[in-house]
This record gives C-alpha cells, sequence and structure tokens, in this order.
C-alpha cells in the first residue's frame, strides 16, 4: 500500500470520527434515560439547549425553546400513561413564550406526579415550565429566572416606565405603541402564570409569585437561587440526583480550539480522597 492510500485513509477515518464519537454519546445517553427511567418508574424527557457552532464559518449562534421543541416535549407526554410519573430535566436560556407556555400546560394536565430538574439553569421560559411541576430539583448553585416578558431587546416593565416619565405630547408615535404591546404582553403573562399557579398555590400566593415574577421588579437575567426559589414558596428540593448530573455530561459543550476551564475529572475529598459532596459529585465516563 503507497503513501496516498494511507493518507486517504487516514483522511476518511478523520472525517468519520465526528461521527462515530456523536453516536456513541447518543447510545450512552439513551443507556442512562432507560436506567434512570427503570429506576424511577418515570417517563424522563430533556430539554437541553447548548451554545453551538457552525461547522464551517464557527460563528456562535444561541439554541433556544422553539415550537420543534414544544411539538416533541408534548409527543412525549402523549406516548406515557396518564398515570405514570413524568420528570423533565431542564437546561435551557428560556425561549418563545408560546413554546414554553404549551410544554407548561401539558405537563400541569398529565395526572401522574411531574418533576422539573434543574441541573444549571432554567431561565425565562425554562422557569415558566417549571412553575408547571409539582416538585422542582435544583442544585445548590442552579437558577432559575423572572418570566417579565421582553419585547426585542427591551423589557416590557421598562418600556411602560419610560412612557410614564414623559408627557404623552413628548413621547413618539413609535413608543406609545410598543408601550401600548408592553402593557399588553404584561397583562398576558401574568393571566398565564397565574393559570399555571392556581394548581398548586391559593390564589393569594399565586397573585404574589405572579407579581414578583412578571412585574419587572428585577432583570430578566436575575438569578434565582434554590434557596431564594424556597423562601418565595415554590416547591423546591435541593437534592439533585447524582444520575442527572451523570447525564448532563453527555450533553457536552461543542470543543473549542482552547478550553476555557480544565480539571481533573474526578471527585475530591478533603484528604485528597475520592469523597465528594453536593452536585460536585458524579461518576466519570
Amino acid at each position: 500500500m503507497d503513501l496516498s492510500s494511507f493518507f486517504w485513509i487516514f483522511f476518511i477515518l478523520s472525517a468519520l470520527q465526528p461521527a462515530l464519537r456523536q453516536r456513541m454519546l447518543e447510545a450512552a445517553r439513551q443507556r442512562l434515560i432507560a436506567r434512570i427511567e427503570a429506576r424511577r418508574k418515570s417517563r424522563l424527557i430533556l430539554l437541553v439547549h447548548r451554545q453551538e457552532t457552525m461547522s464551517l464559518l464557527g460563528f456562535p449562534f444561541f439554541r433556544y425553546i422553539d415550537v420543534d421543541d414544544s411539538e416533541e416535549v408534548i409527543r412525549a407526554i402523549h406516548m406515557t400513561d396518564r398515570q405514570m410519573p413524568l420528570d423533565l430535566v431542564l437546561h435551557t436560556p428560556g425561549g418563545l413564550v408560546l413554546a414554553s407556555l404549551q410544554i407548561a400546560r401539558a405537563i400541569r394536565r398529565h395526572e401522574g406526579q411531574v418533576t422539573v430538574f434543574v441541573p444549571h439553569y432554567a431561565m425565562s421560559g425554562g422557569t415558566l415550565i417549571a412553575l408547571a411541576a409539582d416538585e422542582i430539583v435544583m442544585c445548590e448553585h442552579a437558577v432559575l429566572g423572572p418570566v417579565d416578558p421582553q419585547l426585542g431587546q427591551y423589557p416590557a416593565a421598562s418600556i411602560l416606565a419610560a412612557v410614564q416619565q414623559k408627557p404623552i405630547s413628548e413621547v413618539e408615535d413609535q413608543t406609545l405603541i410598543l408601550a401600548d404591546q408592553a402593557r399588553k404582553a404584561i397583562q398576558q403573562m401574568q393571566e398565564q402564570v397565574k393559570e399555571i399557579l392556581l394548581e398548586n398555590f391559593s390564589p393569594e400566593k399565586a397573585e404574589e409569585i405572579t407579581r414578583l415574577l412578571t412585574s419587572g421588579a428585577w432583570t430578566h437575567d436575575y438569578p434565582i437561587t434554590c434557596e431564594r426559589a424556597r423562601k418565595l414558596g415554590l416547591p423546591i428540593r435541593c437534592d439533585m440526583p447524582p444520575e442527572i448530573l451523570q447525564l448532563m455530561r453527555l450533553y457536552p459543550q461543542p470543543v473549542r480550539r482552547q478550553p476555557s476551564v480544565e480539571y481533573l475529572p474526578i471527585p475530591r475529598g478533603r484528604d485528597g480522597d475520592s469523597r465528594g459532596r453536593g452536585c460536585g459529585a458524579s461518576a466519570s465516563f
């Protein structure tokens, strides 16, 4: 075999390696999902969004909750017995209100126990979905976020505040139109969030949580920690099962040229042994 043949074999194997690695990763995820479902006797659904990189140009773009996601989640719920417990893993920056609301209403109407797991973050639309669950399990350092509506790059509450600080005669027509849309968006979001919360809370408590999460009292990326969410009265637990963390390791971030975080991927105890605690203790693959 001549040198050119070796070159072409090497080229073909290099080209196939990413696809083979992806297949192995998918198979590992399916095995672990099946194992978790068998142990918990539930249907496990994952909604995981990572920053992706285009294969040629290298421009980063962000994934978020869209209608395709809501279709798939609802399809999985329809394929599940209505009495079977439902587990949903959320790792998302948020997304479309319509898609998030469809998922939230679907899990709210599921008759079996619904548990949402938040290993790292479920912001905005992810929080809206989590509010519909019977129980939310978070890592110690995981966060939720406000669900105040955004119009383009501006929070709806901020648009209203800006208009209210000026006489109407000094406000441009386009800004007034935006303010009208902002008012409607906030009102609609409040109605939808309260509708979801009334399943688990009294009308007074549902109104209190709704107002706090939708009124723009916080910035849209304000981190609501496990303890903060518990103080709000949400059904929160802060003891993430190790299997969920193991599963998240099988959804790696696309590889960069130079990693920004490096460590030996084994748990460490105080005395240098392999013990760990909390969300840092997970098995290696």
